[in-house]
């Protein structure tokens, strides 16, 4: 079984412990996730199987889609509900025309410190076991994208509000940032994942409807190809000898593409090659040089069947 199984992650579970939930309900030799979700949050978790493992670092990219209930007058050590509370603002004097002003700052380009209770590692090791330690590890501040930034609901002490937002942005350090630009403080009380890259929650599975249809043998009805699970320019089919020269290593030369296929892509795209209209045999990129040694286009990547 290779694909990407998109499963609706609940509360409480480590994106860690739904892998092995699957990895033990399918019986497959390997499986990983895209995209960890703090075990607070609930929603998309990609996980991919087998063969489909692969594809993990190509789709790191994409944009998230999350909808966060923040506690508002309340900082906690881990910036959401799980944590232990460090501040507190006791009478909240808040408008929604506050909220909306100050949300103002939040979108677009930004600065955020990511929490020390996170997997990012310092000197080797995740910081959460620092902090868990006892240590008080200094992140630096980092660059990321906020798309789109809605306050959907606001009712004191809370807000929610809808994030659209690119790679590495911590929702967590954008409530409490939010806090503090409300001199009030705040720390994530919901959070739940809609969209990562490609997958959506119409696409998802809980881990109930996992284990039964396991059982019923229709799981398969809801992996997604692994051509369906990353987002490519174009797809080129090739010979069937050709697919077996590219997954022996060897390089796709121009007389192995068709003739309207030659020179139609940009430089620097990403296309995938087929063996047909689902077999993915390789991913490859377009050279971005134009030199007579350049291959016809650089394969990244090779999946067997």
């Amino acid at each position: 079984m290779n694909g990407v199984l998109v499963v609706d992650k609940p509360g409480g579970w480590t994106s860690h412990d739904v892998v092995a939930r699957v990895r033990r309900v399918l019986k497959v030799k390997k499986a990983g996730h895209g995209g960890t979700l703090d075990p607070l949050a609930t929603g998309v978790l990609p996980i991919y199987l087998n063969e489909a493992t692969k594809l993990v670092p190509f789709n790191l990219e994409g944009t998230k889609e999350y909808v966060a209930t923040l506690r508002l007058g309340q900082e906690t050590d881990t910036l959401d509900a799980d944590g232990e509370i460090v501040a507190e603002t006791r009478e909240l004097l808040l408008t929604r025309e506050a909220i909306e002003d100050a949300l103002q700052a939040f979108r677009g380009e930004i600065r955020q410190r990511p929490p020390v209770f996170s997997a990012i590692k310092k000197e080797g090791v995740p910081v959460y076991r620092k902090a868990r330690a006892g240590e008080k590890p200094l992140l630096n501040e980092r660059t990321a994208i906020v798309h789109s930034l809605v306050l959907r609901e606001f009712a004191l002490p809370h807000a929610t509000i809808a994030v659209t937002c690119g790679r590495g942005t911590y929702v967590r350090s954008l409530a409490a940032d939010i806090g503090r630009a409300l001199g009030c403080g705040a720390h994530v009380a919901q959070l739940r994942r809609h969209r990562s890259g490609l997958f959506t929650l119409d696409q998802a599975v809980t881990l109930e409807e996992l284990a039964n249809r396991a059982e019923r043998g229709t799981i398969e009805e809801k992996v997604l190809l692994p051509k369906d699970s990353i987002d490519l320019a174009a797809w080129i089919q090739v010979r069937p000898e050709t697919a077996e020269r590219i997954r022996q290593g060897k390089p796709l030369r121009l007389e192995d593409l068709a003739g309207s296929e030659r020179g139609c892509f940009k430089k620097g795209q990403r296309v995938g090659i087929g063996a047909g209209p689902r077999d993915l045999v390789a991913i490859a990129e377009v050279p971005m040089t134009d030199t007579p040694a350049a291959p016809a286009l650089r394969i990244l990547r090779v999946f067997h069947p």
